[in-house]
């Protein structure tokens, strides 16, 4: 499917291919001023939580679709979604079809291109016709489009929240509910995990035993060297670092010494990140960039696409990626036997105790500046989603999602259950704070400096610089 980049025009077919706009060209098309505004943000142990009620609402009936919504109005509107995952794309095709056959409103579902999703929301808002349903990854992005949202404080959709938590607030007001709970680690293959174990030149020889970075790091190093005798290409798949696939290192995976920061700390967000954790987020991204399926010159090119066939064709062990990657993984031949997740261990005193990375990132906000017809379609839809039969199979077991809502089914997505496993065994989950990051542009500064240390075109206090410096004038741009 070609999908646009609407700022510049461009059309490419291959994922990963799209460019990304620069700062100054989103800033032509933007029309509004930005404005900060307090966020309550839900906690990685109240998704612990929010796991426990998935399993015990499971296997409860669907509710009614038409629950604080606008019935009538919905008759005479349409929806428009915008979304931003493509992995979910034809998922969310086919849901939008299933409800314009049911109801006879009209949803059209666009998905804009992987790493572009702001500059396409940021042109889509500037037309006649823009987005009704439309996504914010966070506080962040909640601060610049606030003055687009829908109060949802009244809605079906926040009413049926198993924890407002999972809401953005601005006081009394309501103006982004999280939609799934996602988690993401270090994916392995247990088959190719235990013809390691089993060999006689394996030091560690169980999965209980892999629980910190010192057992990981000894666990791919063997595997690197060993690779002939494994079958396989290299320990891990390729980092890749173009724009399919930076954002699981530029973002996700500088989440964990974010996370360690912040809990040392006692904070939950900060105006100037102190990189206390940096020399462990090199360990972690080395490993990466030398037990892998290619040289670390050859990273810059390498897509998304490209790490998940290496991972299901078995040329690598491990894969970092989350539950979102479920679908198409099993898709490719892996059955759920052969699959589990590690937390991403960095070298922290006491990680042998942490869990995988939980959080949200995705939440549905509602264009305020909608037809009234359309603001209630909206709401009648993303309601139906969370309540159907139709709806909450659809995002359980096709979108292998776990859903903040009252009526969840129980998710089939064998990530989803390790999370929940490792919860269980008294392991702390890792928030997602990415969502406090100051900007995309930080991202970009972070991700190119990666890029170039593992080129070798630049050193890691090149990647320090990017990552303390342009954080304080990344927020300094957004808060001054």
């Amino acid at each position: 499917m070609t999908k646009i980049c609407y700022p510049c025009g461009d059309k490419r077919k291959a994922r990963g291919a799209f460019q990304k706009c620069s700062t100054e060209q989103i800033k032509e098309i933007k029309v509004k001023i930005m404005k900060k505004s307090t966020i309550i943000r839900a906690s990685a142990l109240s998704v612990a939580a929010l796991m426990a009620a998935t399993s015990l609402v499971g296997c409860g009936g669907s509710a009614s679709s038409d629950g604080g919504s606008k019935s009538d109005g919905a008759k005479k509107g349409s929806v428009y979604y915008l979304n931003f995952k493509p992995e979910q794309d034809k998922d969310w095709q086919a849901l939008a079809a299933k409800y314009t056959e049911e109801t006879g409103v009209k949803v059209t579902v666009e998905t804009a291109a992987e790493g572009t999703y702001e500059s396409t929301l940021t042109a889509a808002m500037d037309k006649d016709n823009a987005p009704t349903l439309f996504q914010v990854n966070g506080p962040v992005g909640l601060a610049n489009w606030k003055d687009y949202c829908y109060d949802l404080k009244d809605s079906g959709l926040y009413s049926q929240l198993i924890n407002q938590d999972f809401a953005l607030k601005d006081g009394d007001s309501v103006y982004g509910v999280a939609y799934v709970v996602e988690t993401y680690g270090i994916i392995y293959n247990k088959t190719l995990l235990k013809k390691y174990f089993d060999s006689d030149f394996a030091t560690i020889k169980s999965i209980d035993k892999l629980n910190n970075f010192a057992a990981l790091k000894t666990v791919a190093d063997e595997i690197q060297a060993h690779a002939s005798d494994l079958g396989v290409k290299g320990a891990f798949t390729s980092a890749g670092m173009d724009s399919s696939s930076d954002w699981r290192f530029k973002t996700h995976l500088a989440n964990l010494p974010i996370y360690y920061e912040y809990k040392a700390d006692g904070i939950t967000s900060t105006n100037a990140i102190k990189g206390t954790y940096l020399d462990n987020y090199k360990n972690i991204f080395d490993l990466y960039i030398t037990d892998s399926t290619c040289a670390p010159t050859d990273l810059a090119n390498k897509t998304a696409t490209d790490a998940v066939t290496e991972f299901t064709s078995g040329e690598a062990v491990f894969y970092q990626n989350g539950t979102w990657e479920y679908t198409g993984i099993k898709d490719a031949g892996l059955t759920d036997d052969e699959l589990g997740m590690l937390p991403i261990y960095i070298g922290v005193d006491g990680e042998e105790n942490q869990g995988l990375c939980t959080g949200s990132e995705n939440y549905w906000c509602v264009n305020k500046n909608a037809s009234e017809d359309d603001i209630n379609a909206t709401l009648d839809f993303v309601n139906w989603c969370v309540t159907s039969e139709t709806g909450t199979a659809a995002m359980a077991d096709n979108m292998g999602f776990v859903i903040p809502f009252k009526n969840a089914k129980e998710a089939t997505n064998v990530f989803v259950k390790a999370d929940a496993e490792y919860t269980a065994a008294g392991k702390t989950p890792v928030s997602w704070n990415f969502t406090t990051m100051p900007s995309e542009d930080w991202k970009n500064g972070v991700g190119t400096a990666l890029t170039q240390y593992a080129a070798g075109t630049g050193s890691w206090d090149d990647v320090k610089t990017a990552f303390v410096q342009g954080w304080a004038t990344e927020y300094a741009k957004a808060n001054g």
